[in-house]
Order: C-alpha cells, then structure tokens, then sequence
C-alpha cells in the first residue's frame, strides 16, 4: 500500500543558522485548530463551508483571547473578562477558548454537520473533540454562559459567533444547499464518449456510475453545483464599491464563438499540452530549483497573475545560490496534481493552508512579531491572531470565488476539450492534435489503433487511469479527442462546480498574502521550503519513478504553483488561475488590513471615511463603510464647531456600506458631515 501524499505530509523548512532543533510547543490555539482540521479530512469535502468552518473558529479562539486583553477588540464578541482569584491569565484564556472552540466544532461537525457526511465520521470527531476536552481537564457539561468564569466566558463566545453565523446567508439550517440554480447544460455521462453541451461556455454536471469524493465518500452520481449561492454569503473584511454585484470582479473570460473564442481554444491545447507531459518515459527533465528562470513547465518570482518569474538570484537567509534540482517533467507534473490537489484525507485547499501556517511557525529560526516588526509576542496572541486573519481571507475567497463561479457559470476542461475535440475545433499541433488520416491510421503508423475515426481529432495525451494504479501508470498515448479525461481518479474527475475563477489559486494567494504581511517576509523561514514525494507515493496511478523535491522560496511561489498544479490535473484553463490569483491576492491584503484593526482596537476608533454626494435637487447623500456590532452616529455641523446629531445612533448589523440622505438645507452655505463609530 501506496503512503497517501497528504496523509504523509511534512513540510521540510530549510533551518538556517539556527543550532536549535527544539519545534515551538503548541498552544491552546493550536490544538484546536488541529481538531478542525482532522475533522474536514473525513468530512464532505466542501471548500466554502470548510473556510467558513476555520475562521468562525478562528473568530471564537480570537474574541475568548481578546476578552482578556485591554487593547484588542473582538470582532463578534466582546467583553472585558476578569481573571479568576486564585487563577492565572494563562490559564483563564486557556480554559475560555477550550469551551469556546469545542461548542462551535460540535456544533459544525455533529449536531448539524454537512449532510453529506457520513454519520460515522461525525460520531468520530464528537469523540475526538470529548477526549481532547478530557485531556485538557475540562467538563463537556459545563454550559452555562452566566457568570465571570472562563468557562462561562467561552461558552459565551460560542453562542455568539454561532448566532452571528446563523443569520450569514450560508443556508447552514437548510443544508446549505441552493434551491435556485439549475445547470443549463445536461449531465455529461462519463461512461459514455463525448458529450452534448447546449452551452459550451457554461459549467456541466458530470453523470457517474459511482462517484467518490476525493477523500473517499460516496457522493450522489449526477453532481450539485456546491456553493452556488455563496456568493452571497456574510464576508469578513470585503465591502462592495459602488454598483457592484461580484467582489473583486475579474470580468468576462474568454467564450466559444463570443469575445476571444481563439483564446478559449489555445487554452484548452494548453491544458491538453500539459496532460501530454505526464508520460515519465519520455525523459525530460526541467529544472524545480526556486533559483530556476522562467520555463513552459515551472516559473518562480512571477509577477501577480503571471507565469513570468525568472527565479530567485540567491537565498536571503544564506546569500547562496539555490541549489539545481532536476526531476522529470512526467514526475514534477504529477506530483504537482497529487500535492496541491487535496485528495485522499485531506483538509481541502483552505485547510492545506492552515497546515502550511502551523509548518511555518514551528520552525526554529522563526520569530513571533506581527508584521515582522516590534516585540516578540507570546506563541497563543501569534495563534490567535494568525488564523483569525489567515482564515478570514480564506473565508474571502470563498466568498468572491463562488460568486463568481455562480455568475460566470464557466465551463470546465472536462466537457470544453471533449465539446472542441468532437467537432473538430481544436487548432491543429503537429504531434499533439491532429487530424486522423487514411495514412496517419495505417497500420504500425500513429493513429492505427484509430483507423475507424478517420476525419476525426486525435490527440496525443494521459489516457486515463490504468487498470492497477497500485503498479502501473499510463503515460501518453494517442487517444480521440472527445475521450479526453483529466490527470484525476475516474471516480472524481472534476469538481462539483464551475471554473471561473479557480479556488485553489484564489485560496492560496489570499494564505501568501496574509502570511507575508504577519511574518513581515514573502520567504519562508531559513528562505526555503519544501516537500519530497517519495518514489511510489502517488495516487492516481503508480509514481513519481523517483523521489520528487517540491521547493519554495516564498509564500509566493507555493501558491503560484497550487494555481498551475490545476492545470497539470486537467481541472482549470489558465484564464481560471490567473484571475484567481488576482482576486485572491485583494482578498488577503483586504482581510489583513482588516484583522489588524481589530488587534490594536482602531476598529472601534479610527476615522471613518465618508463620502457626500450632492442630489439635483440639493438633498445630500452621505455613505460609509461599516463594521458588524460597532454602533454608527451620523453628525452634521455649518461651521465645523459644534455638531448636531442626525437621526439615530444605528448598530451595524453587517460589514456592509450604509447612506442616509438628507433634505436640502434651508440655511445657505457649506455642510459639514461626520460619523462618529463606538462599541456601545
């Protein structure tokens, strides 16, 4: 038996300097974090709500920390919590956030988990949160929210993060499912060859005999568009500008027979190109060092959105060249597709993140400083207030990602190649795509096993999964076009929603951006990271043939190739990934921008910009941004002296961007506007 690639994972952190090989000891923080990430391995793999999962956690271990501090402010909780006599600070925050973490986790993954989880797996993770509580020392019967214990305290943070995520459009009550979306396309029926689109720019859902989730459930065999509706749900640190209905909109993608159909073409050849690389008998060798300039396989210090980088001049922690690290193409492509594919036990992409978070801080040479600057602080206020700004950025991309995979509805690889395949609209490559002939189908030529497809595409490419992927492994041959299938098991195939934009890059930009900005470096600790997949270790068929080293300089640089890894595993067109990485890129500098005003408390202080827009007819509409739970007052002055007090004092029930319009004034002369924010 195989070692599954992410049950295996270790992320190997160059320690440079250091003579300590002593890892940080784990927080409270921690520890709980872990519990959710155990749990989403055996649960439905469902990107949204998984994000959504983290950082409502995260939300719980930050406010139950906060209520202890005199400077942070809670984002949905919020009090100032007394230390118990007798107690330590320490162990009061300790004991708020067990309770806090364990009501939200049971909540999420027993008493109302994903309904496509199986009972088991939830009955598992009750009693994995039980033991952990028992380990720590604390009674799972203990619910009361009255009183100054921290107990109390923590279990009042969970009821109020929970009734927060109640009402947050999510359709947790309902199963989250979407009444309102129906495919416009008609199932494509695997078993069968080609497909029928009447939409060859929109998503279809694929029929299967069985189908397995990738980490191993039985799920229904026509696929539901997952998280149709997400797009609506409550963000942490997004706000809509102006008319817009889509955050961070990356406008239209390229459409078959529409506004760039040649580029919809050239993309799908592309993806075609890179399945046609997984062949490890062809023998060629690319360069995977972080030092390594640009090639058509593997860039590194790309620019944002692009595959342009021309590597990395030298380590800055060592001022050293990085080392040459040549592996097969076949093998890189592969291991890319298993590594980043979250498969098979794993914790889906916003969970991959997390795991690579707690890599990053376990390493020796790593120093706890928000932003990279300032004091050190304790290993708890890093925790806390890295997973509540790393996951609510993932909890971003959620967001914007599937509102736009819901309005652009963007076909994927899967039913786009056999669609361009069927009909003969594939540009011809010589050697990739052509065009089976009477001679090119002859006996012993290329195409022989094809002689009955003459007039046909053909292209040359991974057939599929072979027979035993314990021992065997298919390489690249000669296959019709319609026939294509992506480097995936041929019970998953293709995710249960549309392409545009890719989550996985969106997911994995948001994580580099939030990292670079809390350690105060895009380097990883030591200036590189990185991942061996061991001779054998894959999946989907038998490889890599041999040990594969996946290197890192940057946060950057892991997440640029989790974006082009879906391109090796047939699930995105680079139209899906570059976008992605864009959008992703705006959802964590937006969400750090955000946590950090809730770490030094100028949430609750800092000034509010306005703006003031002058009606036809002298009436005077003043607008602002706003945050969930602080309490808004709009003031009007003449003179900028004295200030008159418009309406009423408002709480925000949302992050969202609120106006009041106001009569003309019947007095001549400016008007001068303010708003005033408190927490009470």
């Amino acid at each position: 038996m195989r070692i599954s690639l992410r049950m295996s994972l270790l992320l190997l952190i160059s320690s440079v300097g250091s003579n300590s090989g002593v890892l940080s000891a784990s927080t409270i923080a921690r520890d709980w974090n872990e519990e959710n990430l155990a749990a989403i391995r055996t649960a439905f793999p469902d990107p949204p709500v998984h994000a959504r999962n983290l950082f409502h956690l995260s939300v719980a271990l930050y406010d139950a920390w906060a209520a202890y501090d005199s400077t942070a402010v809670g984002y949905v909780h919020r009090e100032v919590a007394p230390v118990p006599e007798g107690s330590t600070l320490a162990d009061a925050r300790r004991e708020a956030i067990s309770y806090a973490a364990y009501r939200i986790l049971v909540k999420r993954y027993f008493t109302t988990p994903h309904p496509n989880t199986p009972a088991s797996s939830a009955s598992a993770a009750k009693a994995s949160f039980d033991a952990e509580m028992g380990a720590l020392g604390y009674s799972t019967a203990v619910t009361t929210t009255v009183g100054d214990s921290p107990a109390a305290v923590g279990n009042r943070v969970a009821e109020a993060v929970l009734a927060f995520a109640a009402t947050d459009g999510s359709r947790e009550a309902n199963g989250y499912n979407d009444p309102t979306y129906f495919p416009v396309n008609s199932p494509l029926i695997l078993e069968s060859s080609g497909t029928s689109l009447s939409n060859p720019n929109r998503w279809q859902p694929l029929a299967f005999d069985t189908r397995v989730t990738q980490n191993g459930i039985v799920a229904d065999d026509i696929q539901t568009f997952v998280g149709a509706h997400w797009g609506a749900v409550r963000p942490f640190g997004l706000h809509y500008q102006g008319e817009e209905k889509l955050y961070f909109d990356p406008g239209d993608p390229p459409y078959l027979d529409g506004e760039g159909d040649f580029e919809y073409k050239l993309n799908n050849v592309e993806v075609i190109r890179f399945s046609s690389w997984l062949d490890p008998d062809d023998n060629v060798y690319v360069e995977c060092s972080p030092g390594a300039t640009a090639n058509s396989t593997l860039s590194f210090n790309n620019s944002l959105g692009a595959n342009d980088g021309n590597g990395h001049s030298v380590n800055p922690a060592t001022g050293q060249p990085y080392a040459s690290n040549l592996v097969k193409r076949a093998d890189l492509g592969r291991v890319l597709a298993e590594f980043w594919a979250d498969g098979p036990h794993s914790e889906t992409p916003p969970g991959h993140w997390n795991t690579l978070a707690n890599e990053v801080v376990e390493h020796p040479d790593f120093e706890p400083r928000i932003g990279g600057v300032g004091p050190l602080v304790d290993d708890l206020e890093w925790d806390v207030k890295m997973y509540l700004a790393l996951n609510g950025s993932l909890h971003d991309v959620a967001v914007a990602v599937w509102g736009c995979k819901r309005h652009y509805d963007y076909v994927r690889p899967i039913s786009s190649i056999r669609h361009l395949g069927q009909n003969n609209l594939l540009p011809f490559e010589p050697g990739l795509i052509e065009e089976i002939t009477v001679s090119s189908s002859a006996p012993g030529e290329r195409h022989a096993h094809l002689s009955s497809h003459v007039g046909k595409t053909a292209i040359y490419t991974w057939p599929g999964e072979p027979s035993d992927p314990e021992t065997e492994y298919s390489g690249a041959e000669w296959i019709l076009a319609r026939d294509w299938l992506p480097y995936q098991r041929d019970t998953f195939v293709t995710p249960a929603f549309a392409g545009y934009v890719s989550g996985h890059s969106a997911f994995s930009r948001a994580a580099a951006e939030v990292l670079t900005s809390m350690t105060g470096s895009p380097y990883f600790p030591g200036g590189l990271a990185s991942y061996t997949a061991p001779a054998g270790s894959l999946e989907f068929e038998y490889g890599p043939s041999a040990d594969v080293t996946l290197e890192w300089a940057t946060y950057y640089d892991a997440a640029d190739q989790a974006g082009i890894s879906r391109l090796y595993g047939g699930i995105h067109v680079a139209p899906d990934d570059g976008p992605g990485r864009i959008l992703g890129s705006q959802c964590g500098i937006s969400a750090w921008e955000m946590a950090i005003k809730y770490y030094d408390g100028s949430v609750a202080t800092d000034e509010i910009p306005i703006q003031i827009t002058e009606m036809a007819d002298g009436s005077v509409e003043v607008a602002w941004n706003q945050h969930r739970g602080m309490f808004y007052t709009l003031y009007e002055s003449v003179d900028l002296g004295a200030f008159t007090m418009v309406g009423s004092t408002e709480r925000a029930e949302n992050d969202s961007r609120n106006h009041l319009v106001l009569a003309p004034s019947d007095s001549p002369g400016k008007r001068f506007f303010k708003v005033v924010r408190s927490q009470n």
